[in-house]
């Protein structure tokens, strides 16, 4: 595991360099893209909205402990309940194997009971480069004039093991306090998690 980890790290800090960076408090990058099942998705589509992006590998342990304990899949469900829209980004290069294909990508959000509203193929890493998203997951909330009000990790436990539900949940927060009109008390935190594979 700690050999793991470390290899982690070292494609994290290759990811790091020359990126554009998302920041909060500013407007959150424009994009357009497709989802799995060929539909276009743009940011402006949805001004008027909560919009929360993660950063998505299944194959990463991090992001797959989220998904196996079931914790984000209820955050999902929990926030788009509450009209929020929840896109997946999938930013791997397609030399990678952890790239998944519109077909593979349907078959995992049918076996992981993804909750999400779409799954966007980001293969080309244009969003992904856009945000600066350096890990699986790395979460993005957008507020609903299209300002950028959180981006970070997921929560205060960066561990690929155990409940995730015992953490403290930035994600959360931020489309809490949102929603209630309020000022987002933590706007930055350092995401981890498995580097992000890029093409370029």
């Amino acid at each position: 595991m700690k050999r793991f980890v470390l290899i982690c790290s070292a494609l994290l800090l290759m990811t790091t360099l020359g990126f554009a960076e998302a920041v909060p408090g500013k407007a959150a990058p424009p994009f357009t893209a497709k989802d799995i099942n060929g539909k276009t998705h743009k940011l402006s589509d949805y001004k008027g909205k909560i919009v929360v992006l993660e950063s998505y590998n299944q194959d990463c342990p991090f992001c797959h402990n989220h998904y196996q304990s079931g914790a984000m899949q209820e955050l999902q469900h929990e926030l788009t309940g509450k009209g929020v829209v929840w896109l997946l980004v999938n930013s791997l290069s397609p030399k990678y194997s952890s790239n998944r294909d519109a077909a593979a990508a349907k078959k995992e959000w049918a076996e992981q009971k993804i909750k999400a509203t779409a799954w966007l193929d980001d293969s080309s890493g244009e969003i992904g480069k856009k945000y600066g998203m350096r890990t699986t997951p790395h979460m993005f909330v957008i507020d609903k004039s299209g300002i950028l009000a959180y981006q970070g990790a997921i929560d205060g436990r960066p561990v690929p093991e155990g409940d995730p539900r015992t953490a403290r949940n930035y994600v959360r927060e931020a489309v809490q306090k949102l929603e209630a009109g309020e000022k987002v008390a933590v706007t930055q935190t350092k995401p981890y998690g498995c580097g992000v594979k890029y093409g370029t």
